[in-house]
């Protein structure tokens, strides 16, 4: 019996017979006694003493994998074709008998709910049934363990070329993703053909469609308003591209350049991305709104009548922009750090100026950078509903129309099921044309042989370009950052500006009592649960996440496109949908998550997982597959050999997803704010409270709180995991003046 498959079965076996199958349960006693409705044991044990008969054949199965696991292959000296084909056969009965298990264990559980069958057909072919809640530790467990033996069992048929990692990866990531991202979208998409009197109707789905408020190109040529798709589409392809720009400008100055104060620029470039988007468009409003500094200013100054003109596509853009270039940017400087030294040296050993070098060698290298840092720029920009939502004014887009639909007046969730479905559409188009633009051309650079090379600076004309772009760009950044941190410093902000402490004390109050520490201030609880649950589900995504994008970059299998897409759904999705598909999808059994611990980094990790996918590819794209086959050559699994050699090579794609991952965990706002309850409140929420009852300053002195510790938090990170050097000197120097004349 190969190790791996032992141990699941053994795993499987202990939550089956063993550990509570229902939510809720009790461990200890109850696992073996009759204690109540909500004390029925193991799976085990239930099936056999409570009449819940239907979880006896999911150990069966279980029973017929493990005979199966304990099969002896013939004698290994014997001919390798007929030990081939007695490892196939135990392969496909592993494989036979962990899906039947787990089909066995899905087909129960949505057909067995609170009010026992939910097809009320079942009750005349098997009769009724004790209902049943929510799927607990034992059934989870018991799951994992027929997912593996099923893996497993298809690697011994010669899927994946034998390799039982890779089997074992690609299966758990698909479960999770069916799980946590086709079925809650499932349930709000399926409302798109739901019709006025509550029955299917496609009629109803094209009536929606054809909306004029949805495609309507009025403003093109008339004075009215365009269709919410266009203006949607429009504000997404200038917020990528302006992302994608800055982000690779701010990348090449961090990178390419002697510019002394790189830290501090690095500093203001990941700034935004540690602050909840609402705060940056009240900034932005308290500089360029109807009575903003700025305005006044100009007001006075030249007589310039004051307006709103930053409320519509001007003041998103801008807040988007100002929001979404630092992830261009964590996507863009581990691409560009990785374009190996030793290509740009050999081009002007060739006599190429720095400028050919740059056009000709360095910028087709960056790429998958440049086409990845778009497309989370455009998702990013469709998705986001925070920043339109304040500075929107009549300017509508998808995700607030959505927004909306579900939450306001309207009450229209089959319009809200149909916006998402266009919405979905435009990202699978924009997913298309990224693999179109990127072709089948190789990326690679980074080979397995020593690099003392080092990278050369920019042109001295792009360097110039860049600087104009990046500076002003890093100061607007500064100011809009100093009026943050000086709102929670003065008594309100915009009005009585009289020095304070009092919004600090307030949330972070402390007093010593009895010999003990007292959290007094009324924004502890808030930030100690927020910060448990980004401490958990920022690695757990960052794991998954680049362990996703090894098994797109590095390995080939069927449905791999389509497999790649479904990764990036969640991402697609505006996170108030998302939210509202996991409270219908898991608030009823056979999963029941809502109001725990669980749901919050479950939605975390899966909504924030395609950053990191992304970063990873884009990264694994410049690293050439040989060091791979070295690698198994010389004996390494692929777990050994994606730990040893391919981690170590990505470590700018593993901070840009933990600090990214950690990030969003503490400022996202959208798809929790419908999962928090009393017991887990987090930073986010209390903050929209606050300003909901019009306390600014205490909101924003708790969101300088946030943004000092979460840029301690993203130093800590890159303390931790370090810098990825693929050379012996130093990143960049002093070019020979031979070349500086030249150029």
């Amino acid at each position: 019996m190969r190790r791996p498959v032992g141990f699941w079965l053994i795993t499987g076996w202990l939550c089956y017979a063993v550990l509570p199958w229902y939510a809720g349960q009790a461990w200890g006693v109850p696992l073996w006694t009759d204690a109540g409705p909500e004390s029925l044991g193991s799976g085990l044990y239930a099936g056999l003493t409570q009449g819940r008969w239907w979880l006896l054949p999911i150990g069966l199965c279980l029973l017929a994998a493990s005979l199966t696991a304990l099969w002896p292959l013939s004698n290994p000296a014997a001919d390798p074709a007929r030990l081939a084909a007695h490892r196939a056969a135990r392969g496909l009965g592993l494989a036979l008998a962990g899906g039947s298990g787990l089909a066995l264990l899905l087909l129960q559980g949505f057909s067995i709910g609170l009010r026992g069958w939910t097809v009320t057909a079942a009750t005349g072919v098997f009769g009724t049934v004790e209902a049943q809640s929510g799927i607990g530790i034992g059934a989870w467990g018991t799951s994992l363990a027929l997912l593996f033996a099923m893996t497993y069992g298809l690697a011994d048929r010669g899927a994946f070329k034998g390799d039982g990692f890779i089997s074992g990866a690609v299966g758990l990531a698909v479960a999770g993703i069916g799980i946590f991202v086709f079925l809650p979208v499932f349930y709000v998409l399926a409302a798109a053909i739901i019709g006025p009197k509550g029955d299917v109707s496609f009629l109803a789905l094209f009536d929606r469609l054809t909306t004029r408020a949805i495609w309507s190109l009025d403003c093109v040529v008339g004075p009215r308003r365009c269709g919410v798709v266009w203006n949607s589409l429009f504000l997404a392809v200038l917020t990528g591209i302006f992302t994608t720009l800055l982000g690779l400008g701010f990348a090449l100055v961090a990178t390419r350049t002697n510019f002394r104060a790189k830290k501090l620029l690095r500093l203001l470039t990941v700034l935004p991305i540690i602050t909840p988007p609402f705060v940056i468009g009240l900034a932005i409003i308290l500089i360029f709104g109807r009575n903003g500094v700025v305005t006044v200013a100009l007001a006075s100054l030249f007589d310039i009548a004051p307006s709103r003109w930053i409320y519509g596509l001007p003041g998103v853009l801008l807040t988007q922009t100002l929001a979404f270039t630092p992830i261009a940017f964590l996507v863009m400087i581990g691409v560009v750090q990785g374009v190996s030294p030793s290509v740009e040296e050999a081009a002007q050993t060739l006599r190429a100026t720095r400028w050919q070098t740059f056009r000709t060698v360095t910028l087709p290298l960056i790429r998958p950078g440049l086409a990845n840092a778009f497309l989370i720029g455009f998702i990013e920009s469709l998705a986001d509903f925070g920043n339109p939502l304040i500075l929107g004014g009549n300017y509508d887009v998808l995700s607030t129309k959505i927004f909306f639909s579900v939450v306001g007046a309207q009450n229209d969730p089959g319009m809200a099921a149909t916006l998402g479905l266009i919405l979905l559409t435009l990202c699978l188009g924009a997913f298309f044309l990224q693999r179109l633009w990127l072709g089948k051309k190789s990326y690679t650079s980074v080979g397995g042989k020593g690099d003392g090379g080092q990278h050369a600076l920019l042109p001295r004309r792009v360097s110039r370009l860049t600087y104009a772009i990046v500076l002003p760009w890093a100061a607007f950044t500064a100011i809009i950052y100093g009026m943050i941190l000086f709102g929670g410093f003065v008594e309100t902000w915009g009005r009585n500006h009289a020095l304070t402490f009092r919004h600090y004390w307030t949330a972070f109050s402390v007093e010593w009592v009895n010999g003990g520490i007292f959290w007094t201030g009324r924004a502890w609880a808030s930030l100690f649960t927020t910060l448990e649950i980004a401490a958990i589900s920022a690695p757990i995504t960052a794991a998954v996440g680049l362990l996703t994008a090894y098994l797109l970059v590095r390995q080939r299998f069927a449905g791999r496109g389509a497999f790649e897409f479904a990764t990036m759904l969640s991402f697609a999705i505006p996170g108030t949908v998302i939210g509202i598909s996991y409270i219908m999808a898991f608030n009823q059994p056979p999963i029941e998550l809502t109001g725990g611990f669980a749901i919050l980094v479950i939605c975390f990790v899966f909504r924030n997982m395609p950053v990191s996918i992304r970063a990873g590819i884009a990264a694994m794209s410049q690293i050439d597959r040989s060091l791979d086959e070295c690698s198994q050559t010389l004996g390494a699994s692929s777990a050994t050999t994606l730990r040893r050699v391919i981690l170590p090579l990505l470590r700018p794609a593993i901070v840009a997803s933990l600090v990214y991952s950690f990030v969003r965990a503490i400022t996202s706002i959208s798809a929790v704010i419908f999962l928090v309850s009393a017991k887990y409140e987090l930073a986010t929420a209390y903050v929209v409270g606050r300003v909901e009852q019009g306390d600014f300053g205490l909101a924003i002195a708790y969101c300088s709180a946030l943004i000092v510790l979460m840029a301690l938090a993203i130093g800590l990170i890159q303390l931790v995991v370090g810098e990825r050097r693929i050379g012996r000197r130093p990143v960049a120097s002093a070019t020979p003046a031979i070349v500086e004349k030249a150029a």
